[in-house]
């Protein structure tokens, strides 16, 4: 799971400092207050290193209102203080502060993701739950954050006592930050994952911890496409059924995807084609996450194929992270204008008042189209299922003839 996490660990965020705003965090104004859905599909935004894309640029292209920015670690000389990448500490950062204010005057906001591959982590060097908690909660506070990421990786994943710090940690900050949206991402194997992911399940159900949602990274792993996507992650269905006791609905809800656009570390080769698959498994059945490492990588290599700052595989701009905005239920900008349609008459001589169904738009909860002289109201995001007809998740509504 290296993800190309330092491939560019040198180039400065200089589109981000470009513009003078205040560097004073505070809470999220309204229109950044966002709901879970927009936290549950954020996708991870490296903001210092990797070539960091204007984030305001990306969220006028796509509608997107919420990112993940990695990684809080440890500092790299050792010690109990939250940093960025191991070298910018939190306490004394304006950098990243300016980003996320940025954002939050742009209508949107951010997670923060705690871990990640590589590294030394908190949960190794703070020696106890309480102090691992304390770290985290400054990240918190210097943010003013809604939502944070547990990333448990390598090499701290295999380490039993960080773990528990780390978890602990997240049952602390869940209790002392009143609706805290909290989310637990670890590695992908095809059996959903493996030995230490298991166990990490079961120090989760021995604690009383519950996150929203616990994401697998099925990536790096002898990956084949979306359909082996699916099927690691019904197999965390099954283990999260097994290790949690949970019943299936419940489960499901709590299960994540967190995938990577393009090609990845293991030569893994996951096109717009395979998120499409993914989507729908994690929309039809119901999964409570859904993002991608990384934005950093959205873009068509141009002049280098450094996996780090593109995705190495045909794309435009930003085409995996439409999926993160229509999995928070929002309907992306259209690329190309949308051709007129004309409106049905019906058999007795009326009409229909709703705009006719295209098959090529995208539709969201509640959204009202005609078609066949019927009127039908969506229950869910849709895009290419014809109303009137059974489909595979029955998304339309039919609410009569028009």
């Amino acid at each position: 799971m290296r993800r190309s996490r330092l491939a560019a660990i040198g180039l400065a965020a200089a589109t981000f400092i470009g513009t003078a705003v205040s560097l004073v965090i505070g809470a999220p104004s309204a229109t950044a207050a966002l709901g879970n859905n927009w936290y549950a599909a954020a996708p991870y935004l490296m903001p210092v290193s990797n070539n960091p894309p204007d984030p305001i640029t990306v969220m006028n292209a796509t509608g997107l209102k919420a990112f993940q920015l990695a990684f809080i670690l440890a500092p790299n000389g050792g010690g109990c203080s939250p940093t960025w990448d191991g070298t910018s500490a939190v306490s004394s950062d304006t950098t990243v502060a300016n980003v996320i204010s940025r954002i939050r005057g742009a209508g949107g906001d951010v997670s923060v993701s705690v871990g990640g591959y590589g590294g030394t982590k908190l949960g190794q060097t703070c020696g106890n739950v309480a102090a691992t908690a304390a770290a985290y909660q400054q990240v918190i506070s210097k943010y003013s954050l809604k939502a944070i990421d547990f990333d448990l990786e390598e090499p701290e994943y295999e380490n039993t006592a960080a773990i528990a710090n780390e978890l602990g940690a997240a049952k602390t900050l869940q209790a002392n930050n009143p609706g805290l949206f909290v989310s637990v991402t670890m590695p992908g194997t095809a059996a959903g994952t493996g030995w230490f992911g298991t166990q990490l399940l079961d120090q989760a159900k021995s604690i009383g911890f519950t996150p929203n949602n616990f994401s697998i990274m099925p990536f790096d792993g002898g990956f084949n496409g979306g359909s082996s996507q699916v099927s690691a992650l019904e197999g965390l269905h099954g283990l999260l059924m097994s290790h949690m006791g949970w019943d299936s609905a419940t489960a499901y809800s709590h299960e994540g995807f967190s995938g990577m656009n393009g090609k990845s570390d293991a030569s893994e080769m996951f096109y717009t084609a395979d998120f499409q698959t993914v989507y729908d498994y994690a929309t039809g059945h119901g999964l409570g996450r859904f993002t991608f490492w990384s934005v950093n990588r959205d873009r068509a290599c141009v002049g280098t194929t450094d996996n780090g700052v593109c995705s190495n595989v045909p794309q435009n701009d930003w085409d995996f992270t439409k999926f993160s905005v229509r999995f928070a239920g929002a309907t992306p900008p259209q690329t190309t204008p949308t051709q007129p349609t004309t409106t049905p008459t019906t058999p007795g001589g009326g009409s229909c008042t709703a705009a006719e169904w295209d098959r090529a738009k995208v539709y969201v909860k509640d959204n009202v189209v005609s078609h066949n002289s019927h009127k039908f109201t969506a229950k869910w995001w849709t895009q290419g299922e014809e109303p009137g007809t059974t489909g595979e998740w029955g998304v339309w509504q039919d609410n009569g003839a028009c």
